[in-house]
């Protein structure tokens, strides 16, 4: 295999997983190391590292120092939700994707924000208000905050360009991610922006990733009337 073949840690999670659920691996079985799966599937190190940490924090294995991995005996099911892509996400919908930067602001974010990315003191952030668009109506509306001692790049991102859904998708890997649902109803500003009357009933995304105990970002996504959230595992 080329190095430019060479599979993805969702991949190697994906073949590793399989097996496991194919029955390959039983409950309690030890699993090979890393270097071995590494070799058997011609990827680095690293890679199947990866794969392992996302099958360990999906509940599938567990991971001990010295001690090897093993697939767990009473396996965890855990719902897991990637982080999408807009873009991809209307278009794979079918739709044309359209994107509108509404502004963005470094400031210092109000306790809520601060509280919610478990700051210990306020510090200045970047502030960015966009709307993404599908087939050019409103689709899903966001206020994001981004930390700029974790991400200081995003300062030389053309945000008017790429949306920072997408940028910090592609280059933020994140290890660990709250998430919460919840509907509210439209206030005048929101309404206005996502062609909906203030009061009507919006699905609310809001989600906080981190690398390590570092936030990465914070962001309150609030869709379009009509919007469905689908996920698979």
């Amino acid at each position: 295999m080329s190095p430019d073949a060479r599979l993805s840690w969702k991949d190697v999670r994906d073949e590793i997983r399989d097996a496991i659920l194919s029955g390959r691996y039983a409950p309690g079985d030890r699993l090979p190391r890393d270097a071995d799966f590494a070799a058997m599937l011609n990827c680095a190190r690293s890679t199947v590292q990866r794969a392992m940490q996302d099958l360990s924090d999906s509940g599938i294995v567990e991971r001990r120092r010295k001690g090897g991995t093993r697939v767990r005996p009473d396996p965890v099911t855990r719902a897991m939700l990637e982080i999408p892509v807009i873009r991809r996400e209307v278009e794979q919908k079918g739709g044309r994707y359209g994107y509108q930067l509404i502004r963005q602001a470094e400031a210092v974010p109000p306790a809520g924000i601060c509280a919610a990315c478990g700051l210990a003191a306020p510090a200045p952030m970047l502030r960015v208000e966009a709307l993404h668009l599908s087939d050019g109506q409103p689709y899903i509306l966001e206020d994001r905050w981004i930390s700029l001692d974790t991400v200081p790049e995003i300062r030389a991102v053309d945000l008017t360009a790429q949306s920072a859904n997408e940028w910090l998708v592609l280059n933020r890997p994140y290890s660990r991610c709250d998430l919460r649902l919840y509907a509210i109803p439209a206030e005048t500003g929101a309404a206005r922006l996502l062609g909906t009357a203030p009061g009507a009933a919006l699905f609310v995304i809001e989600r906080t990733t981190w690398i390590d105990t570092a936030p990465i970002t914070t962001v309150r996504a609030i869709a379009a009337p009509g919007y469905q959230l689908v996920t698979q595992s």
